[in-house]
């Protein structure tokens, strides 16, 4: 597998000076305004049955900048802006494509604050970042080595709900390179009681990252709801000591992740999951927050790009695959298997660990169909060759 022309982003936290964080967020609020600006304008030729592309909309840009009204674009850099009219063309052109729901407005408190940057809006050199309309490089954490002699093609600035600043760089990762080529396969169960159960019997703990801290996520949350409404400072304080404790829940359960998922592509060539409707499971009121806690979709989603890295294969098995009432030994399908039967024991004479059981039929059918090719949902390539939910992910760290 060729690996040259992946791309892979580094991410890392830095810390602005006052100048670069007014610059960075008078940016942010005009990124946000141009795309719902834009979106405002397609959703109104939309409904006369006329279509809006980039280009048109480009033009409205340089337009907008010229009133009165809007003349506070032309003091951020327009790469930025150009960036957020690109990203609402691909928000259309998945929604035409029926891959994605109508795009929506960007919300000033709850979006995401970012801006994306190309080569012309940046300068990299000698290992310090210095990004347009600002005299001084970015004060940048290299937490971790930074490819020698790369350079980036786009950088993201973001800042997240806690307050933290981060900083993204695209490049083409020439250490990305294929595994040799192992034996090994493995069928991965996932579940609540145990966050993963492989074919092999072995059961993976449920770290539970969210039940641990609902204890200090209460008490925040509380002390939020007793500020007045609005924005206050109180309230924006308080705000961000929720969003503290949400930033803490999820850093380690993606640590947790990114360490699963690496030791599972390492370990083995081929891996089997099932193709479960996360979005539609979380529905049921009773199960949605520990299932949101166990964050399976990110762990399918670490799985496949990881795979498509290192030379893997990942075989998602049809969600109605009865894995679990299936007897592994003997091929025997049980009428019912409540979630309550947690060990059963089959005509056979075979007693099954009910997960350990699912593991073990779940690698059974991925072999099985990886070979005449039926029963497995297949991933959806893009032109690329890459699948979806690879390129989705691509910019996820490693």
């Amino acid at each position: 597998m060729k690996t040259a022309h992946v791309k892979r982003a580094f991410k890392y936290r830095f810390y602005p000076t006052d100048a670069q964080a007014a610059e960075l967020s008078r940016t942010f609020g005009c990124v946000r305004k141009v795309y719902n600006l834009a979106l405002a304008a397609r959703t109104e030729a939309w409904t006369r049955q006329e279509r809006v592309n980039y280009d048109q909309t480009s033009a409205m840009l340089t337009a907008w900048k010229k009133t009165e009204e809007l003349a506070y674009l032309n003091e951020v850099s327009s790469v930025p802006l150009q960036q957020a009219l690109r990203h609402l063309q691909v928000a259309f052109t998945n929604f035409f494509g029926k891959r994605a729901k109508y795009p929506r407005f960007k919300s000033r408190k709850k979006s995401r604050k970012s801006a994306e940057y190309t080569t012309s809006a940046f300068r990299f050199r000698d290992g310090k970042l210095t990004l347009a309309k600002m005299a001084e490089p970015l004060d940048i954490v290299w937490s971790r080595p930074f490819p020698e002699g790369a350079a980036p093609s786009t950088v993201t600035v973001s800042q997240d709900a806690a307050g933290r600043w981060y900083v993204s760089m695209l490049v083409e990762d020439p250490t990305l390179k294929p595994l040799p080529a192992i034996d090994t396969a493995v069928g991965v169960d996932v579940g609540l009681n145990h966050l993963l159960t492989l074919s092999t019997g072995e059961k993976v703990s449920n770290p539970r990252h969210e039940r641990k801290d609902r204890a200090r996520l209460a008490k925040a949350q509380r002390q939020l709801a007793r500020k007045a409404k609005g924005d206050g400072a109180n309230r924006r304080k308080a705000r961000q000591k929720v969003a503290k404790v949400y930033a803490r829940i999820a850093d380690r359960r993606r640590d947790n992740l990114h360490k699963l998922t690496t030791r599972l592509v390492r370990e083995n060539q081929t891996i089997v999951i099932e193709d479960l409707t996360v979005r539609n499971m979380v529905k049921n009121g009773r199960l949605a927050r520990a299932i949101s806690d166990a964050a399976w979709a990110d762990f399918r989603c670490m799985l496949e790009y990881k795979a498509v890295w290192y030379g893997r294969e990942v075989i998602a098995v049809d969600r109605w695959f009865p894995s679990s009432k299936l007897c592994s030994t003997c091929g025997t399908l049980r009428d019912k298997m409540p979630l309550s039967v947690r060990e059963w024991t089959c005509d056979c004479g075979t007693t099954h660990d009910r997960d350990v059981n699912a593991a073990k039929n779940i690698l059974a059918a991925g072999l099985a169909v990886s070979v005449c090719g039926a029963g497995v949902r297949p991933q959806r390539r893009t032109p690329g060759g890459q699948s979806a939910t690879k390129q989705k992910h691509l910019r996820r760290e490693p």
